[in-house]
């Protein structure tokens, strides 16, 4: 049997099932390759479609049709599909902004524990240095004093100052060496960053 559409739109306002089924079943699976082409994903298209259905059914007595019944699925099924596509763009744009704003707060976290471990070992290395040697390198490093402008404030011979701050340096190296990676990996984070 053969349904015009204003008894077809007539049986839905009517809420008659029969004329719902018979509407499913003739369109269902126009709409739903319709849906795959704009989609490209059959279960979301499906959704798109099943929930078209839905809203004819729910919504019957407050829909107006300017058209035929299959021009407004039609438009439906792509208004539908169409949202669907800014809901997940959306979603992913915020995946993706949380995902980066979760990576920098972590790195900086991660950054902000290892300068301070960094900085514990550095000291408890230095105040592990001879007295002498100890001077001449915070001189050298803190001050940042020439090894002449050291030599002349200590009383010392330049030489001395030299071989003082290579006997520091071997030192901290040794100290110091289990943090070598993450010194060079902290580096090349900065770099990154600066590029």
């Amino acid at each position: 049997m053969e349904f015009t559409d204003t008894a077809i739109i007539q049986l839905l306002k009517d809420r008659d099932e029969t004329g719902f089924e018979h509407v499913f079943k003739h369109y269902f699976k126009n709409l739903h390759r319709y849906a795959l082409t704009i989609l490209q994903d059959h279960d979301q298209a499906e959704d798109i479609v099943q929930n078209v259905f839905y809203k004819l059914w729910d919504k019957m007595e407050s829909l107006h049709f300017s058209d035929s019944l299959a021009a407004y699925l039609y438009r439906a099924v792509y208004n539908e599909s169409l949202n669907h596509l800014k809901h997940k763009k959306v979603r992913r744009t915020y995946q993706t902004y949380v995902t980066h704003t979760m990576k920098d707060q972590t790195d900086g976290a991660q950054r902000k524990v290892i300068f301070s471990e960094l900085e514990q070992r550095l000291h408890a290395a230095i105040n592990e240095l001879p007295e002498q040697c100890r001077t001449i390198f915070q001189m050298s490093r803190f001050e940042e004093l020439r090894y002449l402008d050291i030599a002349d404030r200590l009383g010392i011979s330049v030489k001395t100052v030299e071989n003082q701050m290579g006997k520091a340096l071997k030192q901290l190296r040794v100290k110091l060496i289990d943090y070598l990676p993450l010194i060079l990996l902290i580096l090349l984070n900065i770099l990154n960053q600066l590029a």
